[in-house]
């Protein structure tokens, strides 16, 4: 049975709490894969638990028994999203819990929701090599309402066309990208665009939009079992 595991990382002086899904040990020996989830902007904090309780969390406790992956959970700060220091204190607990429970780097996957979503596409371009496939959901690049102006993806600030861009540097990852159809925070227009310049490149991408689904695609998503097939299966 897996179980998860809480964890503490020091960062310039700071202690950030996170937690890690470590799965019951694989039957052939071989290394584990490794998950990095990323939450959207109500599980920020510091307790290191509301992180785990939306999104992916949820899903992985409730296979708890045969879930094959290692999963881990950091906590963006306060006020704070998924770029600067805390993209790289997500970084730093992926290498920290890689090394740990002995995961296999060549298939590393990065996925998250909401701001989550942006975070995705964020650390992905900051890592462009780090991770054999992406699953953002419900995210995008641009800031998706006036009241979250700061909500953007910083490495394509300033592009002319930040859907091109973005396809031209991670055309060689296989993506699989979700959005509910009726959301009406991240609206889904911001992912259609990004789906069509990865499909232009010829980018190995896939786009899921669930008909009645509002923001919260996150609980389709991560219970569509074809995904976890098809991510598994990736390799850098």
């Amino acid at each position: 049975m897996g179980e998860f595991v809480k964890r503490e990382l020091i960062l310039d002086g700071v202690t950030h709490r996170y937690q890690v899904f470590v799965p019951a040990r694989a039957a052939d020996g071989r290394k584990p894969p490794v998950i990095l989830f990323l939450h959207g902007t109500g599980e920020r904090g510091s307790d290191g638990d509301k992180q785990v309780g939306v999104g992916l969390g949820p899903h992985v406790l409730g296979h708890r028994a045969d879930f094959p992956a290692i999963v881990v959970f950091p906590q963006a700060p306060d006020d704070r999203d998924w770029k600067g220091k805390t993209a790289a204190l997500a970084l730093a607990q992926l290498e920290r819990a890689t090394e740990e429970f002995n995961g296999d780097r060549d298939r590393t996957y990065l996925t998250g929701l909401s701001m989550g979503g942006y975070g995705t596409w964020e650390l992905a371009l900051m890592e462009p090599h780090r991770f054999a496939a992406l699953v953002p959901v419900c995210g995008a690049l641009l800031p998706p309402r006036e009241e979250r102006l700061n909500l953007f993806v910083t490495p394509l600030a300033g592009e002319g066309d930040p859907y091109a861009m973005l396809a031209h540097r991670l055309h060689h990852l296989p993506i699989w990208i979700f959005h509910g159809a009726k959301d009406d925070l991240v609206p889904p227009d911001d992912d259609r665009r990004a789906y069509a310049a990865l499909q232009a490149a010829g980018a190995d991408v896939s786009y899921t939009e669930f008909p009645g689904a509002a923001h919260n695609a996150w609980d389709p998503a991560y219970a569509t079992p074809e995904l976890w097939k098809w991510l598994f299966s990736q390799r850098r």
